[in-house]
């Protein structure tokens, strides 16, 4: 069994112990994966010996941490997403008001049929507006706006379905 997965069964045990990876791995994958497995830290396994010892002092305090290269990188890539609420990406500055709507939407998993009664609108006008996004954007299909749709910061993670 790898450390996820040890991390995610020892999140079962009752009381739950405090849990820090210490690995040569340091993609970004396998740090949500274990971060989301209930790991408290996540350090290489370069850190030093005095940098381990406040690390495990930390989680005990009830404090999380991530080893300084894979927070300067996470924070790195944090910063060069656009804002929430922020002015139209650039990539997306050919899109109508309507058609940025129906991308949003579209990112969050509505169907046709549902964006046409959010934006009480038949549903041939949504499909329009999709090949037009789609045109505009240069996207083959649904799944690449969606991508798009993300990837600008239009919708974020965890943003509701509806």
């Amino acid at each position: 069994m790898d450390g996820v997965e040890t991390t995610r069964r020892l999140a079962e045990v009752s009381p739950t112990p405090r849990v820090i990876v210490l690995t040569t791995f340091d993609r970004n994958e396998y740090v949500y994966d274990s971060m989301r497995a209930g790991a408290s830290g996540f350090l290489l396994k370069d850190v030093r010996r005095d940098q381990l010892t406040n690390a495990i002092r930390t989680v005990v305090a009830g404090d999380h941490l991530l080893a300084p290269t894979i927070t300067r990188r996470l924070i790195e890539q944090f910063c060069s997403r656009p804002s929430p609420g922020s002015a139209t990406p650039p990539e997306l500055r050919d899109l109508t008001e309507r058609e940025l709507e129906v991308l949003s939407l579209l990112g969050r998993g509505l169907s046709n049929g549902e964006m046409a009664a959010r934006l009480v609108v038949a549903e041939t006008t949504i499909k329009t507006h999709v090949a037009h996004i789609l045109a505009k954007l240069g996207l083959r299909d649904r799944a690449q706006a969606v991508i798009v749709a993300y990837e600008t910061g239009l919708v974020t993670p965890g943003a509701h379905r509806g």
